[in-house]
């Protein structure tokens, strides 16, 4: 089993940043791909960014693509999410999610997806 506890999430202004975090305990975090997906308030969950076991492949939804960077610390078992330029449509509950297969890379990936956390809410006021 992998436990996932997401954090960082918080109330900031259009064009700015935040980084989340998710911080991995259990089996083996470095065996593992992971991704952060998000979902708005009567929205479909999706696909925001994945990174490989080693952090040598990332994928982005074109959405964020250039604003947001995902990368990982294997050594603290963690996986981050760098924010910047944030927009109103960015505002959702962010979860990350973990896989021993597959390096997330689009929204249908999320039903195949291990392990996830619990989410934790970023708002962008405009």
């Amino acid at each position: 089993q992998v436990q996932l506890v997401e954090s960082g999430g918080g109330l900031v202004q259009a064009g700015g940043s935040l980084r989340l975090s998710c911080a991995a305990s259990g089996r083996i975090f470095r065996d593992y791909a992971m991704g952060w997906f998000r979902q708005a308030p009567g929205k479909e969950r999706e696909f925001v960014a994945g990174i490989s076991w080693s952090g040598g492949t990332r994928h982005y939804a074109r959405s964020v693509e250039g604003r947001f960077t995902i990368s990982r610390d294997n050594a603290k078992n963690t996986v981050y999410l760098q924010m910047s330029s944030l927009k109103p449509e960015d505002t959702a509950v962010y979860y990350c999610a973990g896989d021993f297969t597959i390096i997330p890379r689009s929204d249908a990936d999320g039903g195949t997806m291990d392990y996830w956390g619990k989410g934790t809410l970023v708002t962008v006021s405009s």
